[in-house]
């Protein structure tokens, strides 16, 4: 173990600890959906707005992803290193959206720069936790993942436990956790499992990672799941809302659903992860897709009919499997590729799986908008496409390696 790793409780681990510092520091991914309703009357925008601002966290995300990959950045310098200095930017830029921005144009600059930050939170987290424990990726990466999924919920628990505070308060939360995360990083250090930063010297692009069919195979997969992730994600409160589903839980509210939906897949990211050891991370993501899209074909068909309990059932299976499958593909692709292109790789993954999600949440908030719930057809695609990939790409490898 490291020296910074002995500074940390033996209670406690180093993956637990890196998982809590991702809680916290992509509780800024969100922020910004969670004060919804207070935007809305402080700029006279419409719901789509939401969309537009999380369309700009995407764009800065796949921005800073890119870079990372293609400049070798990830792997350049110390993981830990990376993750402090983006989640204090992150939280920096996080209060300007909250204090200084006016519109949706100024407060999309603002979120782009926290998109941007998010860059070296999310993926280099998955390579602190490969930098610790290599040999359980699949089962440590399903932690990291559960606590990403609550800190994308945790604006709509802040919001439902805030009441009538003002949205930028709500907002400024956020910032607050994010720099918990960063100390909580900063004081463990990296994991002593990978290539020491300085002593990396790459011999090909991590763009010939998709030439490995396995790699190729899981990112298939992984961008299948991203097409429904994220867009179902930003869609969760404008469902709660449209089906007047709120009006069944009164003492929850929009907030309160919003947050018990996205939570869930906290518990199915834990369950998979469990699960994972027995049948293996395909099995999991596999399944998990499976599951997702048909939890899309019964609310579609649904919505209208099912009492207030039942959707909501149907919401929270679908929020528990909509996730489950992303550490899962992030743990095959990252035994896939070379120990010391970890980073980079899962950042050129991250970055083509969240340009993905920029036509995906757009597409699916302006059609919530024209044709209600029933819009969520559109997410239905993903789950198809990400099973059929990754089956047709590892079956064809197969006939050709025999």
């Amino acid at each position: 173990m490291t020296e910074s790793g002995r500074r940390i409780p033996s209670s406690i681990g180093p993956v637990a600890v890196v998982s809590i510092a991702q809680l916290f520091g992509t509780s800024l991914w969100f922020s910004a959906n969670s004060a919804a309703g207070g935007l809305i009357d402080a700029w006279g925008a419409d719901a789509s707005a939401i969309g537009w601002l999380t369309t700009a966290v995407q764009g800065g995300f796949i921005l800073g992803t890119l870079g990372m990959s293609l400049l070798g950045l990830a792997d350049r310098f110390r993981a830990s290193t990376i993750f402090v200095t983006s989640a204090l930017a992150g939280a920096l830029f996080n209060l300007g959206f909250a204090w200084l921005a006016q519109d949706v144009v100024s407060g999309s600059v603002f979120r782009f720069l926290v998109g941007l930050s998010l860059a070296g939170i999310y993926p280099i987290g998955m390579k602190l936790i490969v930098s610790w424990e290599p040999e359980r990726t699949g089962q440590a990466l399903a932690l990291l993942v559960a606590m990403l999924t609550l800190g994308t919920a945790l604006p709509h628990f802040l919001r439902f436990s805030g009441g009538q505070l003002p949205w930028q308060w709500i907002v400024s939360g956020s910032s607050g956790l994010a720099l918990v995360g960063a100390a909580l990083v900063h004081r463990l250090g990296t994991g002593p499992h990978l290539p020491a930063a300085a002593g990396v010297k790459r011999t090909r692009t991590v763009l010939s990672t998709f030439s490995i069919a396995r790699f190729r195979a899981a990112a298939i997969g992984y961008f299948g799941h991203m097409w429904e992730l994220y867009a179902f994600w930003t869609a969760v409160p404008m469902l709660v809302a449209a089906t007047g589903l709120d009006a069944g839980f009164p003492a929850l509210g929009v907030a309160g659903l919003s947050f018990l939906v996205i939570a869930a897949g906290a518990l199915g990211c834990l369950a998979g992860g469990a699960l994972s050891q027995r049948i293996g991370s395909a099995g999991v993501a596999m399944g998990s897709l499976i599951l997702s899209g048909g939890c899309i074909v019964a609310f579609a068909l649904g919505w209208r009919a099912l009492p207030a309990e039942a959707l909501l059932a149907v919401l929270l299976l679908w929020g528990a499997a909509v996730v489950a499958d992303s550490p899962q593909f992030s743990a095959l692709s990252a035994r896939a590729c070379p120990r010391d292109m970890v980073g980079a790789a899962l950042a050129i993954q991250n970055a083509a799986g969240f340009a993905i999600t920029m036509l995906s949440i757009l597409a699916t908030t302006i059609l919530i908008q024209k044709i209600g719930p029933s819009a969520v057809w559109l997410l239905l695609p993903g789950p198809l496409a990400g099973v059929a990939g990754y089956l047709i790409t590892l079956c064809r490898h197969r006939r050709r390696t025999g």
